[in-house]
């Protein structure tokens, strides 16, 4: 059997898969993938390693030593061009090894790259590409360009309800709303995010843990903020007044917002929510507690064309679904 041939998106697909490994570990730095290929086959790879070091692309070097030479190097984000005191620019790091070729997924905003380090490959004689699988590799980054753009954290807002949109009985009872699957589901989304947030109203009524309660993944845990007007918050929580100060969680590129109604309506209001994670049981309430407060909306027209779906699942009996902000 003839080997299949990958494309230059193939291989780039399989650096954003190694990209995910380092998300929400990789902070202060994003999560980069790298995959080195010559001649058809993979000499290294690496990603983005906890705290920041080693980049993608240094490991992905130092696994395929002399065998970088020559080779093309695909990597999910532009190589970094300045210096740190806590390692080289990989950049200079993908020259030193003799790289015949770099395939980038997405240019890097930061000041300090920004198109600097195309520009530095392509001096030294190196061939590269940019913009393949550029969508998929932005979306693997998107904690990271959030930030670089809009000066706060990526926001998942976290939805569970009933069928008719209730997330407790009138009484305020919410456990469980949904089933195991779909709670163990959303233990994989918050071991993706840097922190998680709730009001003061879930912290008194429920004392959530809000921590990753899967077996191997406990030490992905985010950290707890709590939002609160009088800014106060127990021992190990951050507390923010507004939605507004989510930009100065130090560190937090990945945030997930998990309640209540208030606190939800708040970030929408303020078109704050740029993934929407809804988490649908098979019952019906009646008469409960919303999952949303006042959004501000005023003209149904204003609703429309804003979410855009992009993956649906059933996790046991319930459903979920995800929303992106059409922006």
């Amino acid at each position: 059997m003839i080997p299949a041939v990958r494309s230059d998106a193939d291989w780039m697909r399989a650096a954003i898969a190694l990209a995910g490994r380092g998300r929400a570990l990789s902070s202060p730095n994003p999560s980069v993938g790298c995959v080195l290929v010559r001649q058809g086959r993979v000499t290294g790879r690496g990603w983005t390693a906890r705290g920041g070091r080693p980049h993608g692309e240094a490991m992905a070097l130092d696994q395929a030593g002399d065998s970088a030479r020559g080779a093309t190097a695909y990597v999910t984000l532009e190589p970094c061009a300045h210096d740190s005191a806590r390692g080289p620019a990989c950049a200079d790091l993908l020259i030193a090894a003799g790289l015949a070729r770099v395939v980038i997924g997405c240019q890097d905003p930061d000041p300090r790259t920004n198109g600097a380090g195309i520009a530095r490959l392509r001096a030294a004689g190196i061939t590269v590409e940019t913009g393949v699988a550029e969508a998929e590799a932005s979306a693997s980054l998107a904690g990271f360009l959030t930030r670089q753009r809009l000066g706060r954290p990526f926001v998942t807002l976290k939805l569970a309800t009933s069928l008719d949109g209730q997330i407790a009985l009138s009484d305020g009872t919410s456990r469980w709303i949904t089933g195991d699957a779909a709670r163990a589901h959303v233990h994989v989304e918050r071991a993706q995010h840097d922190a998680i947030l709730v009001g003061g109203g879930t912290l008194r009524a429920d004392a959530p843990r809000l921590d990753v309660r899967l077996a191997g993944l406990e030490d992905r845990s985010p950290r707890r903020v709590l939002l609160s007007r009088m800014g106060d918050a127990p021992p190990g929580w951050t507390a923010i007044a507004a939605p507004e100060d989510i930009g100065s969680i130090e560190g937090a590129d990945w945030l997930m917002v998990e309640g209540g109604a208030e606190v939800a309506a708040a970030f929408l209001a303020r078109d704050m929510v740029d993934l929407l994670l809804l988490y649908r049981a098979p019952v019906l309430i009646g008469r409960g507690r919303a999952a949303l407060g006042d959004i501000g909306l005023t003209d149904l027209a204003e609703a429309h064309g804003r979410w855009r779906l992009d993956d649906t699942r059933l996790l046991g009996k319930d459903r979920m679904e995800s929303y992106q902000r059409v922006r």
